[in-house]
């Protein structure tokens, strides 16, 4: 966890030193080598292996490999001095009190005032692991909860000593959300804080309720899934990746920590979990825990746990009508009511499971929280839920579910009980266009929302829309600025957003300064919309898929030459068509985490809506063609980045592929990327933007064509690819090579447009294309034929 965490500090561009324990003994290898306990590699093992580490593991820790080069490796013997020259101390040793207190007394003889301190713990007091230290060591110390994978898991939860310096805290938190991207919550010194608190107790009551109920660890999850607004891996798919004998010793710290009879019985250890802790069964990374995967003669199979005969068996579908109805409904508040409220087995063991967690978040304000923000929140960014428990209780209806747990005997909280009692009958409500939350106080206040968070879904609201139709829409974010929001189903791109495109060219200039295309959806944009488009193939209407794919080009044209600033900011999956809006655009602020390229090969085709000549005229870039440079290096580069489909793994990486340019942005948060974007069409059209004016492209023409085939036929005679996939390279190198021209021949962006277009729709006819097409739809992975 400490290496990850210095990997996640140098994601951000923070030089960081990573120390660890020095070896009592020798490898092996080290012994072979001929190394001694005293040499400098050998001291420094432990850090090193971290830090390793961080290259091998997947989900990747590291924007790029080249981020490492921020982490410097030492020991905390020859090292040690080293932290007095430091902003930020992270201690991320064993989870043992005693050893803690004696690295901080230890810290503290060298510490400067005005380093901050801080604890990476999963539940040990906060305020205990400083007992004897100093004040002012105290004031600059705090638990800083990181949650694992640090890059990827949004939630920092800081927890406070009693001493710690307020300001500091407003400081980190700032500090953390801007530079960090974290969702930042603050915790009180209790056992495993808030998230763990919460969704330890969740996982037990399930294992709890399958019991009672004689369900399979399949049949839950199918229950714990999506269905209820969690991740897919549900809840002992989710026990498998963390790990079983993690998961038990989080839980046991609350079980031997708290007071309360009833809840100390609820943490206990499962008699199911302790054998298998016992058998080694621990999850994915012993190869079996609650699921195993086998081979049999039909290949790989995944087997479930029958937690009666602790054998495994193959998994068994659940059956119920009130997972058919949650998977119909169109909102999460339908799905968990048509889910919650069903008398069949699915519905009876979620309301179980969902009741109990409701009831126990409620208990535990305001020992862990000050407020209910801060639990739902909690629970979003550190567990992945869709909806907080208090988020929740609103979207089953507090009053009916109240009423039915009344009716069942529960005691219903003292803060649900006070929210009833004063009309309202939900924990969240919207005030001239502001949030409010429910307080402990019983009142509602107002929720501290960071300025940088702009909700597009909130300013329309406002009536700040000004064009929108099913599948687009262009809302003024403020300052004379607009933004272009897809909100099609995966904001996959069709004739709809395609229209607005064009309405927002051709109306933008004329009231606005700049334009920010971005939305908050899960993806930035997955692509065209393939199911049309096959639709059209299959019914032989060449005539308007030509016509779609010049509407689609146009678009991205006018985006390009538009009189105003455009800045693209996409985020998660930017593929295919989603690739080639932003690629058009005067400047990207791109979330770091962004994954971005041009797929198409994946379903048979190339790039359609202008993404070749565009990555063309960022390779070519500055080259004069009378200097006699060779294009072909460049040609090269551009083909395998579009015939590979190589997509970036984050937005740093896209550097890398030229999909981001060196002075393109990156958003640490999330959440900020609306704003950021917008502050940068404000800087372009603050400098005086001026539209850019078209060039012709140098292209490598017939000997360049030649090459880039020959390089893709050596491919097909080895079996790397398919005959198919050889066709689709030669159309992709006809194209980026600019077609039956001599070397060097400078051709204008409209020709090599007509190019793609053509090779387009020629690829489109073939049914082995169209056969790609139908499996990605089908299967969400390409088919290799």
């Amino acid at each position: 966890m400490g290496a990850s965490i210095a990997g996640h500090l140098a994601n951000v561009g923070i030089p960081t030193i990573l120390l660890d324990i020095v070896p009592r003994e020798l490898t092996e290898k080290e012994e072979k080598k001929g190394l001694t306990l005293e040499d400098k590699v050998v001291r420094n093992r432990f850090a090193q292996t971290g830090k390793d580490r961080l290259f091998k593991e997947k989900p990747a820790p590291l924007y790029t490999k080249e981020t490492a080069e921020l982490i410097t490796v030492g020991n905390l013997e020859d090292d040690f001095d080293k932290l007095a020259e430091v902003d930020w101390i992270i201690e991320v040793v064993i989870e043992n009190l005693k050893i803690k207190q004696e690295l901080f007394a230890r810290i503290e003889k060298i510490w400067k005032p005005g380093i901050i301190v801080s604890s990476n713990t999963s539940g040990i007091s906060i305020n205990q692991m400083v007992d004897g230290r100093s004040e002012e060591f105290k004031k600059n110390f705090l638990g800083t909860h990181f949650f694992n994978p640090p890059r990827y898991m949004k939630l920092l939860e800081i927890i406070p000593t009693e001493s710690t310096d307020r300001e500091l805290l407003n400081e980190m938190k700032a500090f953390a959300e801007e530079t960090l991207g974290k969702g930042v919550v603050f915790a009180k010194d209790t056992p495993n804080f808030i998230a763990n608190r919460i969704g330890t107790y969740g996982l037990q009551i399930t294992l709890d309720v399958m019991k009672e109920m004689g369900l399979g660890v399949d049949e839950v999850d199918a229950i714990t899934g999506r269905a209820m607004g969690r991740p897919k891996s549900a809840t002992f798919r989710t026990l498998d990746l963390v790990g079983l004998d993690t998961f038990v010793h989080v839980a046991q710290n609350v079980h031997d920590t708290v007071e309360d009879a009833e809840e100390k019985a609820a943490f206990a250890t499962s008699p199911i979990l302790a054998k298998m802790v016992e058998h080694k069964w621990l999850g994915d990374k012993t190869g079996q825990g609650f699921y195993k995967k086998v081979k049999t003669e039909k290949g790989k199979e995944i087997l479930a746990l029958d937690i009666e005969t602790m054998e495994y068996r193959p998994r068994k579908k659940l059956k119920a009508r009130s997972l058919d109805n949650a998977k119909r409904a169109k909102t999460l508040a339908d799905k968990l009511q048509a889910l919650v409220y069903a008398d069949d087995v699915a519905g009876k063991f979620a309301w179980e499971v969902m009741k109990k967690a409701l009831l126990y978040s409620a208990n535990r304000l305001p020992e862990i929280a000050d407020d209910i923000v801060a639990i739902d929140d909690a629970m979003k960014w550190g567990f992945n839920w869709d909806f907080g428990p208090f988020e929740t209780w609103d979207a089953i209806g507090v009053e009916k579910s109240v009423a039915r747990m009344r009716e069942e005997g529960e005691t219903i909280p003292k803060m649900v009980e006070d929210l009833l009692a004063t009309g309202e009958t939900s924990f969240y409500k919207t005030v001239d266009y502001k949030p409010q939350a429910f307080s402990i106080g019983g009142q509602f206040g107002e929720i501290d929302l960071n300025e940088k968070n702009i909700s597009l879904h909130s300013l329309k609201e406002q009536g700040k829309l000004i064009k929108g139709n099913k599948g687009a829409s262009l809302v003024d974010i403020g300052d004379d600025i607009a933004c272009l929001e897809f909100h099609s189903p995966k904001q996959a791109i069709g004739s709809d957003i395609i229209s607005l495109i064009n309405y927002t060219v051709k109306e933008a200039p004329k009231n606005y300064r700049g334009v920010v295309i971005g939305n908050q959806a899960n993806n930035f944009c997955v692509g065209a919309n393939i199911m049309m488009m096959l639709m059209e193939a299959q019914d032989y209407n060449w005539p308007e898929i030509d016509m779609m794919i010049r509407q689609f080009q146009g678009a991205m044209g006018g985006l390009r030459y538009m009189d105003i600033p455009v800045v693209a900011a996409p985020f998660g999956m930017t593929l295919g068509g989603g690739t080639e809006v932003v690629l058009p655009a005067d400047r990207v602020q791109a979330s770091a985490e962004t994954y971005m390229g041009l797929v198409e090969v994946g379903v048979g085709l190339i790039p359609g809506g202008g993404g070749n000549k565009e990555m063309l005229l960022r390779w070519t870039e500055g080259v004069d063609p009378k200097d006699k440079v060779s294009l072909q290096p460049l040609a090269n580069h551009v083909f395998m980045t579009i015939a590979q489909a190589k997509v970036s793994m984050s937005g740093e990486e896209a550097r890398k592929y030229k999909f981001l340019r060196p002075y393109d942005g990156i958003t640490a948060n999330k959440d900020h990327l609306i704003h950021d974007a917008k502050q940068v069409a404000l800087g372009l059209a603050n400098a005086g933007y001026k539209a850019p004016q078209a060039r012709k492209i140098p292209v490598v023409g017939e000997t360049g064509y030649s090459v880039l085939r020959l390089g893709a036929y050596g491919l097909l005679k080895s079996g790397y690819i398919s005959e198919h996939d050889y066709k689709i390279a030669s159309k992709l190198a006809f194209v980026l090579s600019g077609g039956s021209v001599p070397e060097g021949t400078l051709v204008d962006e409209q020709y090599i447009l007509d190019l793609e277009r053509e090779a387009f729709l020629s690829l489109i006819g073939e049914p082995k294309t169209q056969q790609r097409m139908q499996y990605m739809l089908a299967k969400g992975k390409p088919l290799r034929n």
